[in-house]
């Protein structure tokens, strides 16, 4: 993951500033930097979204496309996803970047593998034989931070602007099924995110805890933990990484700021969403594919 490197002077004043509730950009403990969110941003894909939290810049695309159901869950579709972290920092240039797409990804599935998180069983089209089969690709354009809280957001944003086309499973006299695919453009399926997930990241630095770390305040954090929250604010999975230790007070004070600081986010973004749909095709494009 992207670093910086920082002198015990410049680690001392951002710990101490932590203890006082006063972090290097004027923000509390708990706040989020300024965040842009932009959906329909790719033009050839089923969904996307653009997500610049601070420095850090995710891109989303969704593609849907019709594949066969797994095994263990004939009556399901799923979702794959691929994570490009190939960004400027050269840290993130051959093995390095592929080791953290890979930790992304993982963490992705890990996420939406709650039941509810997806209503994976409207990606059905023909028990056993047919379904929908979600691609969700993340770019990395650049790393500012906490970027599993960005890419948590710009997944959830692709997903609320994922549109799937309608299909009739047509049978004709020998038992032969063919798939028909509807053609008006507009005549698709939207999914649920309302149970959909957001990673909330807590970086403990000193004997504080802050979300949304700058790669300043992550080079003065030794341990992290990941918390996935939905908006109702149920924890769907947790993750520690780092090399240090979190004890066990410390690890419920961070669950407890997770689920109050994600309720909130999911409020946020839900506004975002469902301002920019309203606005219709006449809305601006004002990011750089716009």
């Amino acid at each position: 993951m992207a670093s910086v490197m920082l002198s015990e002077a410049e680690k001392l004043y951002i710990v101490h500033g932590v203890q006082e509730d006063l972090r290097v950009d004027g923000r509390g403990c708990e706040d989020y930097r300024c965040a842009e969110v932009e959906t329909d941003v790719v033009s050839n894909t089923s969904g996307s979204a653009r997500v610049k939290l601070g420095e850090t810049d995710i891109l989303v695309g969704i593609k849907a496309e019709m594949g066969t159901p797994k095994l263990e869950k004939p009556d399901e579709g799923y979702l794959e996803f691929f994570v490009d972290c190939s960004s400027n920092s050269p840290e993130l240039e051959g093995r390095g970047g592929e080791e953290l797409g890979t930790d992304i990804a993982n963490t992705l599935y890990r996420v939406f593998s709650c039941e509810n998180s997806v209503d994976l069983k409207s990606l059905c089209i023909n028990p056993k034989e047919h379904c929908w089969v979600l691609y969700v690709d993340v770019l990395l354009l650049e790393c500012g931070g906490n970027i599993f809280d960005a890419i948590s957001i710009a997944v959830k944003a692709a997903l609320f602007n994922t549109r799937i086309p309608k299909v009739r499973v047509l049978e004709d006299e020998e038992g032969t099924k063919e798939i028909e695919l509807s053609d008006d453009p507009y005549d698709c399926i939207r999914l649920n995110v309302d149970e959909v997930p957001c990673i909330v990241t807590l970086s403990k630095i000193g004997y504080r805890h802050v979300v949304d770390a700058t790669l300043q305040e992550e080079a003065c954090s030794l341990a992290s933990l990941l918390i996935s929250v939905t908006s109702k604010g149920a924890i769907t999975s947790m993750k520690k990484v780092g090399k240090g230790s979190l004890d066990p007070e410390s690890i419920f004070e961070m669950m407890e700021t997770g689920q109050r600081v994600g309720k909130s986010l999911h409020i946020a973004l839900q506004k975002i969403l469902d301002e920019e749909e309203n606005l219709g095709t006449s809305r601006p494009k004002v990011g750089f594919l716009g």
